[in-house]
């Protein structure tokens, strides 16, 4: 396991390398700069802040210097427009925010996804298998940027009893919309990959040996079906998670929880790269860890997959 290990970071070391390089390249080929406006500034105002920020510096230089302070300082440098800020500051007060209803989204598209899809596989053409391939169809059809505007309406407006918008140290009035919002079309392509997945399973050879020896059925399920059913399951989570946590731009924009999602479109508004730029490794640097993880989990599961 451990030289399995081994490999996958080899392989995610340069590929987050890759990532900041493209990442750099097509942030500063976008027309424009961060110090442009209606208003011009004269030429030697602009080449003072330019020269601050070390935007006078040839290109090559500029994207060493930036890859070497995140490489051994973990310092994604000064933000553009906020002042006497860094970009780790804001960083750290957004993704806090965004990892804690990411976080609570994930587990209750995991818990409730996959048990609608084993109730649905192990009552199959019953009435609780319709009911669970309607609800996994009603939530998918209803991304997050659908359901944010539909929750607000129902439990704010005319039911009144939830708050619109707002953080306030994550107390729970506050995280129940935007956590239902984020992780109802998850949990529906959870739920839909685990029924499909458990049938399978279900009719395989040594299942029904389970069976026939008289096995209780919650037994053979939790003990002989659950593992090999998870495998599909376990390739799309590390997805998931990452898209939870950059889907927070549309949670952010309509509950206002001050997460990392609106700092990132703002710094793409008034062009704030170093913003843009930290963000995006974050998300990258997420998404490969995940997938390690979902590597490590799967070869766990299944050892065919480590040789």
């Amino acid at each position: 396991m451990f030289s399995f290990v081994a490999r996958r970071l080899a392989v995610a070391v340069p590929t987050l390398l890759i990532l900041v390089i493209i990442s750099f390249i097509l942030m500063y080929a976008a027309p424009g700069g961060p110090f442009n406006s209606e208003r011009p500034l004269p030429p030697e105002v602009l080449a003072n802040i330019e020269a601050k920020y070390g935007l006078d510096q040839p290109f090559w230089k500029r994207i060493v210097d930036y890859i070497w302070g995140v490489v051994a300082h973990f310092d994604f440098g000064p933000s553009f427009k906020f002042k006497d800020r860094s970009v780790n500051d804001i960083i750290a007060q957004g993704f806090p925010v965004t990892l804690t209803y990411g976080a609570i989204s994930f587990l209750v598209a995991i818990v409730v996804g996959i048990s609608l899809g084993t109730a649905a596989a192990i009552r199959q053409n019953t009435w609780l298998d319709y009911l669970a391939v309607g609800i996994s169809i009603g939530a998918q059809v209803l991304p997050n940027f659908v359901m944010a505007p539909i929750l607000l309406l129902t439990f704010t407006l005319w039911l009144g009893w939830l708050p619109g918008g707002g953080w306030n140290g994550g107390e729970w009035p506050y995280l129940v919309m935007p956590v239902i919002a984020l992780s109802t079309s998850y949990m529906a392509s959870i739920a839909r990959i685990t029924r499909s997945s458990m049938l399978e399973v279900l009719n395989i050879n040594f299942i029904r040996t389970a069976k026939a020896k008289g096995l209780p059925m919650r037994r053979v399920i939790w003990k002989h079906a659950m593992k090999p059913a998870m495998l599909p399951v376990l390739s799309y989570l590390g997805p998931a998670f990452v898209g939870m946590i950059t889907g927070s731009v549309v949670i952010d924009s309509f509950f206002s929880t001050g997460g990392i999602g609106t700092f990132f479109v703002n710094s793409a508004f008034t062009r704030d790269y170093s913003v843009m730029m930290g963000i995006t490794i974050l998300v990258g640097a997420l998404t490969i860890i995940f997938n390690l993880l979902v590597d490590v989990l799967y070869a766990w599961i299944d050892p065919k997959i480590r040789y």
